[in-house]
Order: structure tokens, then C-alpha cells, then sequence
């Protein structure tokens, strides 16, 4: 049973507005996300401060645990609020955050019993488009924040990971656009461009 969880908790500072709820073809870009989630999740859930903001979706919204933790903290509380084994985090700002991803990260951590499946890009890992088991991970990011780490990934030496190969990321997500977030009025332009190429191409 697979949990995923959008996390609409950062600040669209570049943005100049709240990036989940900016219009991407014509909807919210958080309903996109959701939607793309959907064939995957057997729950899905919302994590945000802002609650009133995202109860059009009609989904379980969830504040954080750790206030003022930034990332790490943002990840505990998606993790702790899952009801489900396994977990997907994907950020709200990713409008091409891949199912077909998860199901693949998923198959891996069924097989090697991994507790995390992740990839790791020029840009360093990609911790808001990964998977995660709920009962390992969980006590691992509690002690690092009680440790008094913040960084997302500190937790790491804790837990089984399982670093995707770029030839997985690319079997697992052949169009290279599922880590895309989104942080400025340009990059929405150039994203929606881009979905509707590809809206074309599979029609």
C-alpha cells in the first residue's frame, strides 16, 4: 500500500505568489500534481501551514510536525503522517512528477528491501521525488532532527539507500522533466510549452 504526499509547504519567494496555486493550463498546479498521482496512491495527502488554501482538492491536509525544521523537518512530518508502508513524496511545484517513476523506485525497494530509492542528479539528490519505508525512515529522521542536523538528506548513514543509476531514472522517466520545480514565472511558461508538446505528441 502506497502513500503519496505533496508537499505545498515552501515559500514561492521567486514566484511572488503561491506557486501551488498558480494556474498551470488553465487548474492549480497542485490539482495537476494530484491528478498525476493518482493511479499510483492508495492515499494521498497534502502537507501545508496554509490549510484553507487547498481544501478544494478534498484531501487529508496536514500541517507541519516540527515547525521551523525547514526541509527535514517538512519530510518528517510527510512521512509520519502516512498511513501506508511506503511512501512517495513528491513536491507541489513538479508539474511532471512521474507515477511511472514511483512504480519503478517501487519495484526496486520491494526487491532489495531498500528503505529508500532515490536519484541522484548533477544537482545532488532528489529528496522531494523519492520513495521511502515508513518504519525505517521514520525513527531515522527523528534522531537526526533531535541530533540537530538539517539537512534532508542527514539521515541517510541510518537507512538502506538505494541510489537510482541515470539509466533507471531515464527507463523509469524517459522524458527527464520529473525533478523540474518550478520557481518563476518563466519556468511556468516554459513548462506548460513543454506539457502541451507533449499533450500533442501522445494524442
Amino acid at each position: 500500500m502506497l502513500t503519496v504526499v505533496i508537499q505545498a509547504g515552501g515559500q514561492s519567494s521567486r514566484m511572488g505568489e503561491d506557486k501551488a496555486l498558480k494556474p498551470f493550463l488553465g487548474r492549480p498546479l497542485i490539482q495537476r500534481v494530484v491528478e498525476r498521482m493518482n493511479s499510483i496512491a492508495d492515499e494521498i495527502i497534502v502537507t501545508t501551514n496554509q490549510p484553507a488554501g487547498y481544501e478544494f482538492l478534498g484531501l487529508r491536509l496536514v500541517p507541519d510536525l516540527k515547525p521551523g525544521r525547514g526541509a527535514l523537518g517538512g519530510l518528517y512530518t510527510a512521512i509520519a503522517s502516512a498511513s501506508h508502508p511506503l511512501v512517495a513524496v513528491a513536491a507541489c511545484d513538479m508539474p511532471f512528477a512521474s507515477p511511472e517513476f514511483f512504480a519503478g523506485a517501487r519495484k526496486i525497494m520491494d526487491t532489495e528491501k531498500a528503505d529508500v530509492v532515490i536519484a541522484k542528479t548533477d544537482e545532488g539528490y532528489e529528496p522531494l521525488h523519492a520513495l521511502y519505508r515508513r518504519e525505517t525512515c521514520l525513527p531515522a529522521i527523528e534522531a537526526a532532527i533531535e541530533a540537530d542536523q538539517w539537512k534532508v538528506i542527514s539521515w541517510f548513514p541510518r537507512a538502506k539507500v538505494r541510489v537510482l543509476t541515470g539509466g533507471e531514472v531515464k527507463l523509469f522517466d524517459p522524458s527527464g522533466l520529473c525533478f523540474w520545480n518550478l520557481n518563476t514565472p518563466e519556468e511556468f511558461v516554459e513548462a506548460e510549452r513543454r506539457s502541451q508538446r507533449t499533450d500533442e505528441q501522445t494524442t
